[in-house]
């Protein structure tokens, strides 16, 4: 327990038999439960948790028989967390790539800082960027960029950071079942976290890179990841203009994207009908496509002005 509130360390375990002990007795003493899920490993993990627990009493195992991924067992875990009614939840990998040290800065953040959700940020602090491998670092800044779109926290900076902290009222507050179950967790849980005005916070710190084999392909997650934030970021315009409220956005959205769309297609069938024909499009013609394409464009940089500064639960970093 830490100023009053008690704290859970939940840690999805996935072929971590090298680490998760080490990774265990790390975590700090204030810490109440510590919620191991082996993610149904084939090595050693199962073996490892249950000699920890002849030593350490606040560690629960939690098992899956079928593998889920790191967010089926996020899941799990967050569920074991509400039962015990834990007022924050944290949680780090298996893999010995989060330093425990840096735990204190998540939790202040949100006691005394308000906020409902922090998270690490390995890219804000120039010297962190660098100790990033070169292709996550640039995996990481392109998911960045849409996943602020994508969840409307359009000041967040490395959205797949899985070091985080969360308090129980948020927790509660999340659809638990809308969480992704795979490593597209972190950024579908900040997607659902807008839904619940949920003020968030970015704490920077480093990432430790060491002789341990990550379960996710940066390739796979450059191709699979920017469709699932396009669907993220349809359902987030949908319920926030639409289904939830109607304002000056919902208008400019309406009538903008239509209008561009229009102008667009419009003067490109315009121009290969009369293409085809040899013939020079007419002037009005010309000046419906542009017309109607400049003022749709005007509408969607207005509602994306609104949607920036309108309405965003982010407040800052540390």
């Amino acid at each position: 327990m830490i100023k009053n509130k008690t704290v859970a360390v939940v840690i999805p375990c996935y072929k971590v038999e090298s680490h998760i002990k080490d990774v265990i007795d790390m975590i700090p003493e204030y810490v109440d439960f510590i919620f191991a899920v082996n993610d149904c490993s084939p090595d050693g993990t199962q073996a490892v948790l249950d000699d920890v627990t002849k030593s350490n009493q606040k560690l629960v195992i939690l098992q899956h028989d079928v593998n889920q991924g790191v967010g089926g067992a996020m899941i799990t875990g967050f569920k074991a967390c509400i039962e015990k009614n834990i007022d924050i939840v944290i949680k780090i990998d298996g893999d010995g790539q989060m330093d425990v040290s840096f735990m204190p800065q998540l939790i202040d953040a949100v006691i005394d800082g308000k906020y409902d959700y922090a998270k690490g940020d390995r890219v804000k602090n120039r010297k962190m960027l660098e100790k990033m491998p070169a292709i996550r670092r640039f995996g990481n800044l392109g998911l960045t960029f849409l996943a602020r779109i994508a969840s409307g926290y359009w000041k967040i900076s490395d959205p797949t950071n899985g070091y985080l902290c969360i308090t129980l009222l948020t927790l509660k507050k999340l659809d638990l079942t809308r969480l992704s179950k795979r490593f597209f967790f972190e950024s579908s849980l900040l997607a659902e976290l807008y839904f619940t005005g949920a003020k968030i916070k970015d704490v920077q710190m480093p990432s430790i890179y060491g002789n341990e084999k990550s379960n996710l392909s940066i390739w796979k997650a450059l191709f699979s990841f920017p469709a699932k934030l396009v669907r993220a970021h349809l359902r987030r315009l949908r319920m926030q203009y639409f289904v939830n409220d109607f304002n000056i956005s919902s208008v400019y959205l309406a009538f903008g994207v239509p209008m561009f769309l229009f102008g667009v297609i419009f003067g490109f069938v315009k121009w290969i009908h009369y293409a085809k024909i040899g013939i020079s499009a007419p002037t009005g013609t010309i000046i419906i496509s542009l017309i109607t394409i400049i003022m749709g464009f005007q509408l969607i940089l207005s509602f994306i002005q609104n949607d920036m500064s309108n309405g965003n639960p982010f407040e800052g970093d540390e």
